[in-house]
C-alpha cells in the first residue's frame, strides 16, 4: 500500500537471499513444521505447496491485515472463532450493510409463510469458486450438515431452531423451524449458515473444506500457512461486482506491539485488536489512524463452573463480585478502553433494557458472604486466561490480587489460544475462566446470552431450569414487547445468581492505514470487498 512497505519487503527479500547463501541453498520455514504440511510449506488451493510468493505485494491492490491469532480452520459450519476470514470466502443468504441493516445476499428476498416456515428466494446465476452451481440444493446441504446432531457443530446453537430445509424449486427454499423464530433472517446472516458447495465438500470431506475452502464470496482461497497467514485473491466474477482490493492477506501477529509496529512501518495495512496502551502510538504516527467502536467488543467476564464447589454456592459467587473493583481495573489497566457493566446483553442488542444496579466494590461485604457460605478463611482456585481479550493476563492478576484481600488465593493460568478453543467448549477449562461473548451480527440478546447461559450449550457452565425455559420462550416469541420483558427478567435473575464475575464490555480498536478507506464495525466483521484504496 505504501512505499515503506515496498522498502520493508525489499529488505526482507535481501535478507532472505543472504540467509539462503549462508545455508548452502537449503531453506527453513521459520515455524513449527508440525502445524503445517509435511515439508513445512503452506496449504494452497491447487494442492501444491505455497511459497513466499504468497506474501508478495500485488502493487497497490493488496491489503494485509494483522490479527492476534491464526484461524483454526476455514469450514464455516464448524468454526471455533470469529468469522473475519471466512466471511470473505463464503456468502450468506442475508447480509448486513454498514448501518447493520439486513440486506439481500444469496437470497434476494424472504418472507414468513407461517409461524414455523420462512421462504427464501435465491439469487440466480451464482457460481462457486470451482464452477459448481449455487442453488437450493446447496442451501439445504449447507444447513443440513450443521444441524445434523452427529456432526457436533460448535455453532449449532446459533441455528438450533431450524428443523429442516425444504427445496421448493431450484431457487426457492422453505426453512422449517421447531418453534416460531423471529430471528431466522438474522440467523441466516451468521457464519454457520454460509453456503458451501455440496459436490466439492463431499469429495474432500470436512477436513478438506477446512483446509481448502470454496465458496461463492468476493474472495477466493489461495493458501494457508498455519500459524502464519491466510492469503485470498479477488473473485473477479463475484455476483456483486469484482472487489477493488485484489489480494488480502490475514497475517497472524500474536503480540499487539508487534502488530502496531508493523502498521507503523507499512508491513500491514490494518491492525486488529489494538490494546489501549498502543493507541497513542497510532495517534502520533503519520499515515495511519485509529478506528474506534465504542463498547463494540465482547462482554468479558470470568466464568464459574457453578456445579463445582465452592462455586456451587451462590453466596461465594456474589462475594467474588463484591471483592473486585472493576472500575479501577478498567481505568488503571485498560486505560478506559471498556465500559463496566453488570448487564449480560449489550446496549446495541435487541433485549437490552437499562443499566442494572449491580455489585459495587465492597470487600467487607465479600468477607461476610464468604463466612456465611462456610468459607471464612477463603479457598484456593485457578483462573484460565487467553490472549483474545484486552490485557487479559494483567486483568487476571489484578482480580487475583483483589480476591486475595478477602482470603481467596487465585493462580493465573495463561492458556495457548488453540488449546483454549478446544478446552472451553469441551468443559476441560479450570473452574474459573475468562470468556467474552457478544451478539455478533444478529445484534440480538438471543445470540448474546443463549450459548453462555442455557444448560444445554457447550459454552455454558450454569444450570438453571427457570432461565433455560425463559431463553427458549424468548427464542420463539414473535411479540417483541414480550421478548424484551423476558430478557429483562433473565438479566435480573442472572445478576442475583451471579454465575460469573461481571466485568466489562470492551471497546474495539483498529489501526488503519490512511491508504485504506474502512472503519471498524459493531458486528466485528472485516468485509474486505467494502474497502476502497487511495
Amino acid at each position: 500500500m505504501k512505499k515503506k512497505r515496498l522498502l520493508a519487503l525489499a529488505t526482507a527479500a535481501a535478507l532472505a537471499l543472504a540467509l539462503a547463501g549462508c545455508s548452502g541453498g537449503t531453506s527453513s520455514s521459520g515455524f513449527d513444521s508440525s502445524s503445517a504440511s509435511s515439508d513445512g510449506a503452506s496449504i494452497s488451493s491447487n494442492g501444491t505447496s505455497g511459497t513466499s510468493a504468497d506474501t508478495a505485494d500485488d502493487g497497490d491492490s493488496t491489503v494485509i491485515i494483522g490479527r492476534a491469532y491464526d484461524v483454526a480452520g476455514l469450514d464455516p459450519g464448524f468454526l471455533k472463532e470469529n468469522a473475519q476470514v471466512v466471511d470473505n470466502i463464503y456468502d450468506r443468504l442475508v447480509m448486513r450493510d454498514e448501518e447493520m441493516n439486513l440486506v439481500p445476499g444469496l437470497a434476494t428476498e424472504w418472507s414468513q409463510v407461517n409461524d414455523t416456515t420462512w421462504e427464501f428466494k435465491l439469487r440466480e446465476g451464482v457460481k462457486f469458486h470451482n464452477g459448481e452451481d449455487f442453488n437450493a440444493d446447496a442451501v439445504k446441504y449447507s444447513i443440513d450438515r450443521v444441524i445434523d446432531p452427529e456432526a457436533n457443530s460448535p455453532t449449532y446453537s446459533y441455528i438450533k431452531t431450524v428443523e429442516s430445509v425444504e427445496v421448493i424449486d431450484e431457487y426457492t427454499v422453505y426453512v422449517h423451524t421447531t418453534t416460531a423464530d423471529p430471528l431466522i433472517p438474522a440467523r441466516f446472516c451468521r457464519y454457520p449458515t454460509e453456503i458451501v458447495p455440496p459436490k466439492y465438500t463431499e469429495e474432500v470431506g470436512q477436513q478438506g473444506l477446512s483446509e481448502n475452502p470454496v465458496g461463492t464470496g468476493p474472495y477466493k482461497f489461495v493458501s494457508w500457512t498455519k500459524d502464519e497467514q491466510v492469503v485470498l485473491e479477488a473473485n473477479e466474477d463475484y455476483w456483486d461486482g469484482a472487489p477493488e482490493v485484489k489480494k488480502v492477506i490475514f497475517r497472524s501477529i500474536p503480540e499487539t506491539s508487534t502488530r502496531v509496529s508493523a502498521l507503523i512501518t507499512g508491513e500491514i495495512d490494518i491492525a486488529v485488536g489494538v490494546t489501549p496502551d498502543e493507541v497513542s502510538r497510532i495517534e502520533s504516527s503519520d499515515g495511519i489512524h485509529l478506528s474506534t467502536v465504542e463498547a463494540g467488543g465482547n462482554t468479558v467476564y470470568v466464568g464459574l463452573k457453578c456445579e463445582e464447589a465452592p462455586f456451587d454456592n451462590k453466596l461465594v459467587r456474589q462475594a467474588m463480585n463484591y471483592a473486585i473493583d472493576v472500575d479501577a481495573i478498567v481505568t488503571n489497566i485498560l486505560g478506559g478502553a471498556a465500559k463496566v457493566t453488570d448487564n449480560i446483553i449489550g446496549e446495541k442488542d435487541f433485549g437490552y433494557s437499562e443499566p442494572l444496579d449491580g455489585y459495587e466494590y465492597n470487600p467487607e461485604k465479600a468477607k461476610e458472604l464468604l463466612a456465611e457460605a462456610g468459607y471464612p478463611d477463603g479457598f484456593s482456585c485457578t483462573v484460565d486466561t487467553v490472549n483474545w481479550y484486552l490485557k487479559c493476563d494483567d486483568v487476571a492478576q489484578a482480580i487475583a490480587a483483589y480476591l486475595g484481600q478477602v482470603g481467596i488465593t487465585v493462580t493465573v493460568n495463561p492458556v495457548e489460544s488453540s488449546v483454549y478453543r478446544t478446552s472451553v467448549p469441551s468443559g476441560e477449562q479450570s473452574p474459573m475462566y475468562f470468556l467474552g461473548w457478544s451478539s455478533t451480527n444478529t445484534l440480538d440478546a438471543d445470540a448474546a446470552i443463549y450459548s453462555v447461559l442455557h444448560s444445554s450449550d457447550s459454552y455454558s457452565t450454569y444450570n438453571n431450569p427457570e432461565i433455560d425455559a425463559k431463553l427458549d420462550e424468548a427464542r420463539s416469541c414473535m411479540d417483541e414487547t414480550k421478548r424484551a420483558e423476558l430478557y429483562s427478567e433473565i438479566e435480573k435473575t442472572v445478576l442475583e445468581e451471579a454465575p460469573r464475575i461481571f466485568l466489562y464490555k470492551e471497546n474495539k480498536y483498529y489501526g488503519v492505514s490512511d491508504g485504506v478507506k474502512w472503519e471498524g464495525r459493531v458486528d466485528d466483521a472485516i468485509p474486505v470487498a467494502t474497502m476502497s484504496l487511495s
